[in-house]
């Protein structure tokens, strides 16, 4: 009985290995395919540093500077209010120890170039945000990501100079489909955002062109893994946010 029970436990690990190896085998052929189709991205294509990237803690200056020396073009971080109405980098509500937006912005104008992409969380007291930029000499560097209709009016509202995309809920099931494109595109326009900002697991080449074609840029989220990555630059879009920086230059630098 002993025997059967291994026997049937190594053939149940061979059967598991052969299955990975061709999982495997499949997602590297796939991995060269997007490459190959990859060719010449956007003159204006950036890729985000998302906050804690490359291991650091979320919304730490450790992971600003962890962004910018793996050659971000731009650094993101979330955007929340204390209770007096202070801003800070948080994704859910403060708690008290936050780095506040001032010291974020302050290390940022240490730097020429780096822009940052401002992930709105609240909206409690977003006039706020500006005059900070306007203290540190970064108002042109900045832009909103997290601008969900429920945040598009006070957007518009309070700091209306600042370029921001739109915070939209892709179904993955239509993004093939030229009227439903089209939809979210009138959606965009009419919101007066810069662009789509939207999860990679409903990327497509057709959406990605839907927008070039009315101007409108894209910008996808959060591609960490290889395959991920092979995929999304294979779509052309303008700008992809990542926790690996590294791992994503490595692969445009291998592209070029």
């Amino acid at each position: 009985m002993k025997i059967k029970n291994i026997i049937t436990s190594i053939v149940v690990v061979c059967v598991a290995c052969v299955g990975f190896g061709i999982a495997y085998s499949f997602r590297q052929q796939k991995i060269k395919e997007f490459k190959k189709n990859s060719g010449y991205l956007p003159m204006s294509f950036t890729y985000t540093a998302h906050t804690g990237c490359v291991g650091t803690d979320d919304n730490s200056l450790e992971s600003i500077e962890a962004g910018i020396a793996n050659g971000a073009h731009i650094v993101e971080f979330d955007l929340n209010f204390t209770k007096s109405g202070e801003p800070v980098l948080s994704h859910d509500s403060p708690k008290g120890d936050e780095v506040t937006l001032d010291e974020a912005f302050k290390m940022i104008s240490e730097y020429d170039d780096v822009k940052v992409n401002v992930d709105i969380k609240s909206t409690d007291n977003l006039p706020s945000v500006l005059p900070l930029a306007e203290k540190y000499g970064i108002t042109d560097r900045i832009f909103f990501t997290g601008v969900t209709d429920d945040f598009l009016d006070a957007v518009r509202t309070y700091v209306k100079d600042i370029p921001y995309y739109l915070n939209v809920d892709v179904k993955s099931e239509t993004t093939h489909n030229e009227e439903y494109l089209q939809t979210l595109v009138d959606k965009v326009k009419k919101s007066d955002a810069i662009g789509i900002n939207f999860n990679k697991d409903n990327a497509s080449a057709e959406l990605v062109e839907a927008f070039h074609s009315n101007d409108l840029l894209v910008s996808i989220w959060t591609v960490d893994d290889e395959y991920n990555m092979a995929r999304i630059l294979s779509y052309k879009p303008d700008n992809i946010t990542t926790r690996k920086p590294d791992k994503l230059k490595e692969m445009i630098n291998e592209l070029k």
